[in-house]
């Protein structure tokens, strides 16, 4: 199935996207959905336009036939930075038939030439979670972007390319901290004024992400990619793992044991994707719902500690002041004064 869509803004992409597959469009607020009909597949396909020049696409599905999006309109295609945290989805510039599969934890940067277009392939009954930011350069650049300061090269002159004289593709290493802000993205905490505010913030928690990750796959004194897709896929078994049970006292040697790798391999991954061990991560992510449950909780400091799994207060108390500055009492009396 073939669904040609307008290239910007991206509430335009989404009301072809919905027309072609005769479904309405779903307006909530600050986020466009489309559901996928039942004939046709299953998930949705979710639209927030920001006033910065940028928008994102989200596509949570899976379509029971091969489909192929057609960003087709004669007018300057937009920069688009598109991650896929699960499955796998393919693109091709319009006038290519080079197809480059980006498949979980990967990522592209793209920007066609002149009026060239874009094409993403879904393959039938695959589960895939693809989000797209486009970036229209000609209103991005309005920003205060600082001349784009200590941006690497050519991604600057990407940015500043506003009417798309050159044609750039880059496909990105494996990593999961932008899987992560994806996760994010479907939070229902917040609505109106205050979920589109939420939902531009994590859009440039994702544009930082991948901007961090070409400069650093890009410098000269990169060392060697270690880590394949599996070894990625295993620190985020073990990190989901650590996040899911805190109040355990997992070692690295069960984690690794669990997730069908060695030790140095499991440290080696934590230190790619987190620049932290696997200890210190599962360290802060036990001070970070500790302070959590601090603010949110009528919870003791006793109570807390036991509920993360520690068994010494002092001990506690001197780790939470190194990493936040103060004592956990300071937050226990910021409640207090709150209620």
């Amino acid at each position: 199935m073939r669904i040609d869509v307008q290239t910007l803004p991206v509430n335009e992409i989404i009301q072809d996207i919905a027309e072609k597959l005769n479904a309405p469009v779903i307006d909530g607020d600050a986020v466009l959905t489309v559901e996928i009909p039942a004939e046709l597949g299953e998930g949705y396909i979710r639209a927030s336009n920001f006033d910065c020049g940028m928008g994102i696409i989200s596509y949570y599905c899976k379509f029971y036939k091969d489909v192929e999006i057609c960003f087709s309109k004669n007018t300057v295609h937009p920069l688009k930075f598109i991650f896929c945290s699960e499955g796998e989805v393919a693109h091709t510039f319009q006038s290519s038939e080079e197809i480059h599969t980006i498949q979980a934890y990967q990522n592209i940067i793209v920007s066609s030439s002149g009026y060239n277009g874009h094409v993403l392939y879904f393959k039938a009954n695959v589960q895939t979670h693809v989000a797209s930011l486009e970036i229209i350069r000609s209103i991005f650049s309005h920003r205060s972007n600082y001349g784009f300061k200590h941006l690497e090269p050519n991604l600057k002159e990407l940015f500043m390319d506003a009417v798309s004289e050159k044609r750039f593709f880059y496909q990105g290493n494996y990593s999961i901290k932008a899987a992560d802000v994806m996760e994010d993205l479907n939070s229902r905490d917040y609505s109106g004024f205050l979920q589109s505010l939420y939902l531009e913030g994590k859009s440039y928690d994702m544009l930082v992400i991948q901007i961090a990750q070409y400069q650093d796959d890009e410098a000269e004194d990169r060392l060697p990619t270690i880590l394949r897709k599996s070894d990625i896929q295993k620190v985020d078994y073990v990190a989901r793992r650590i996040m899911g049970d805190l109040g355990s006292n997992l070692t690295v040697e069960m984690l690794a044991k669990e997730a069908g790798t060695n030790i140095n391999k499991l440290q080696e991954g934590f230190k790619y994707v987190y620049d932290l061990t696997v200890n210190k991560f599962i360290q802060h992510q036990k001070l970070e719902a500790a302070k959590e449950m601090l603010m949110t909780t009528d919870k003791n400091i006793s109570e807390i500690v036991s509920a993360i799994g520690l068994n010494n207060r002092s001990y506690f108390s001197k780790i939470f002041k190194e990493k936040y500055g103060v004592n956990p009492k300071y937050f226990l009396k910021t409640r207090k004064q709150g209620a």
